[in-house]
Parts: structure tokens; C-alpha cells; sequence
């Protein structure tokens, strides 16, 4: 059985209280140390700044490595090894 679990989880010192998966916690909890992490980065060097402006810093930071992520995968091997397998079945089928 796949339950939910109720976490509170800590972004930029507000409390957010989430329903999750078991499965997911582990990575949420993750993800909000990560961006707490970027967050007090920016506190340090940027001291004249609202937590929001770091928030925001921080999101925009993360989504852009995201993009870059999603650039740099390449489905050039992926596509070649599907068509491979497609003349490899092809070829069994003509053989019965």
C-alpha cells in the first residue's frame, strides 16, 4: 500500500505542510535543503536583499540547469538502438 505521509518541510523559514508520497519524501526534503542551501549562499554575499529576491535568485538558478539538463540529452543512441531492434524483430519475423 502506497500512503501518503504528512511532512512539514522548511523553505526559507516558513513551513510548508505537504501530503506525499512515502516514496517522494526522502527527494522533497532534498530538494527544499538544496534551495535553502542557494538561499542562505545569497544571504551571505547579498545582505541588503529581500528573501524573496534570493528565492527567486534561487529558483531561477535551478530551473536553468533543468533547461540545460533537458538540452544535453541526446536520443540520437536511443533512437538508433530502437531502430536496430525494429530490423532485428523484422528479420525474425520473415525467418517463420
Amino acid at each position: 500500500m502506497d500512503e501518503k505521509l504528512s511532512i512539514r518541510v522548511n523553505v526559507a523559514d516558513r513551513y510548508y505542510p505537504l501530503r506525499v508520497d512515502r516514496g517522494d519524501e526522502e527527494r522533497i526534503r532534498k530538494a527544499a535543503k538544496l534551495i535553502n542551501d542557494k538561499v542562505l549562499q545569497y544571504k551571505q554575499r547579498y545582505n541588503d536583499k529581500d528573501v524573496q529576491d534570493f528565492l527567486a535568485m534561487a529558483a531561477l538558478q535551478y530551473v536553468i540547469k533543468v533547461l540545460e539538463m533537458e538540452n544535453n540529452q541526446d536520443a540520437g543512441p536511443l533512437v538508433n538502438a530502437v531502430a536496430l531492434l525494429d530490423q532485428k524483430l523484422e528479420s525474425l519475423l520473415k525467418e517463420e
